[in-house]
């Protein structure tokens, strides 16, 4: 038995899978809110180059990876998949648990699997600068590394509780040449009236979206990069299944249960999609995706059209979620307090071929502080959801007295968030459940809009 599965470079799959070819019927598409018609790929062109509007809206199954990006990926890539041996003899269970570890790139997250792509069709189109947002600051640092790669100017708005809770992050990207300020900033028109209620606000991912956007289509030569939700960010993040699919065969298993955690779904679609393909082909497999309960767009929200931001300068988009104006509570998995889903994960929720959990905060840090000890990686609190199931699974398969092979994403490492884990272990961490009537009173303004079909 091999702890660790490599796949050579030569063997790392060329192109990116998309699943919009597999699914039994089209994702509803995006909306224009005051006409309510589908956006046209043109509409979009003040935001993003055509190039990657053009894999937005594609609906081949595979799309080729240019060498130029080839060539960045493979500073980390192919990333191993991991046989987590140590925490199967902790549990006690016949389960085979398998890891892919994704914290092994540059800025220690799957994000520049995207970031790369996105930074080199930008510099195809000719762009100088862009502008993006970033929760937890994993996209961010993502993005200023790719950035660099391709020598782009970036901005970067940083959820202000991160951005307090997360310094190194900001200087992560301030290395790698990016600019980063806490958002709501007084940077932005949007900025400036989020402030105005409250000089100290938290922020949220979709206030800092709409600074970003405001600052791409009032910029000279700028246009703006999202690291998660769209179709061409999760199209990207396809090399993480497409190489574990290959790893397994090597490994003569195949996974009863695949797991992510999700909060726009980028890492969980990038490990999942090529799965549920088969699963939609005929195969047995179940796939969990793990959310935290103060943010549960896909086991409380609805599936809606809503805006991807605060502000409301975005296309309505397909998606489960619960409210644009959701303002989070400062929990420590700063990327999973998004308050939609990736239209294509909502798509596979409503269409019954994935499963969703929520977690509490607590509960995943005690998860991750048992995975750093039996398998040594300390991993991201939002990776952490991830791990919080798949103990439940292993436990699961340890009293159906199965031999069950479970593959989870190591989204990243939890290196620059340690000040969370002292929080924990010093018991200052608290858990938050939504209360029902608050996403009740979120959604209440979306009513007007068609249901997705």
């Amino acid at each position: 038995m091999d702890k660790k599965i490599f796949l050579n470079e030569k063997d790392m799959p060329r192109a990116w899978y998309n699943i919009q070819a597999d699914l039994e019927t089209p994702l509803p598409p995006p909306l224009n809110p005051e006409t309510g018609e589908p956006v046209t790929p043109d509409m979009l062109e003040a935001i993003f180059p055509m190039n990657l509007i053009e894999q937005e809206v594609s609906t081949e199954r595979f799309i080729s990876i240019p060498d130029e990006v080839m060539e960045r990926l493979l500073m980390w890539r192919p990333t191993p998949l991991c046989r987590a041996t140590g925490l199967e003899k902790f549990l006690g269970t016949p389960a085979h648990i398998y890891f892919k570890n994704e914290g092994v790139s540059p800025p220690g997250s799957h994000k520049p699997n995207t970031a790369v792509a996105q930074a080199y069709y930008n510099k195809e189109a000719g762009i100088k600068r862009l502008t993006t947002e970033t929760g937890a600051g994993q996209w961010g640092s993502a993005l200023a590394f790719a950035c660099n790669q391709f020598g782009i100017e970036l901005k970067i708005y940083m959820v202000r509780v991160s951005f307090n809770q997360k310094p190194y992050r900001r200087v992560m990207m301030e290395t790698w040449g990016g600019k980063c300020v806490p958002s709501p900033s007084p940077d932005t028109k949007a900025g400036r009236s989020f402030l105005e209620g409250n000089p100290e606000h938290p922020g949220s991912l979709g206030m800092a979206i709409s600074e970003a956007i405001e600052d791409a289509v009032t910029s000279e030569n700028t246009k703006y990069s999202l690291g998660s939700v769209l179709n061409h960010v999760l199209l990207h993040q396809s090399v993480i299944g497409l190489e574990a699919q290959r790893q397994f065969e090597l490994a003569g298993e195949y996974p009863d249960v695949v797991i992510g955690c999700a909060g726009g779904g980028s890492n969980f679609a990038g490990t999942a999609f090529p799965f549920i393909r088969d699963k939609i082909h005929g195969k047995e497999i179940r796939v969990i995706a793990t959310e935290p309960t103060s943010c549960p767009t896909l086991t409380r929200g609805r599936y809606v059209y809503d805006f991807g931001d605060t502000a409301g300068m975005t296309p309505l988009l397909p998606m489960y979620s619960i409210g644009h104006s959701f303002v989070p509570a400062p929990i420590h998995a700063g990327g999973l307090r998004y308050h939609g889903m990736a239209p294509l994960v909502s798509k596979v929720f409503a269409d019954g071929l994935i499963e969703a959990r929520a977690y509490n905060q607590i509960e995943t840090f005690s998860a991750g502080v048992i995975f750093a000890r039996t398998e040594g990686f300390i991993p991201a609190p939002e990776t952490n959801h991830a791990i919080a199931c798949a103990i439940d699974e292993a436990k699961r398969a340890k009293e159906e007295g199965r031999e069950k092979v479970i593959l989870m994403n190591f989204s990243g490492h939890g290196i620059i968030d340690l000040p969370s884990y002292d929080a924990f272990m010093s018991g200052k961490l608290q858990d938050y459940t939504m209360p029902d009537s608050e996403i009740t009173e979120l959604l209440r303004s979306l009513e007007k809009y068609p249901k997705p079909r």
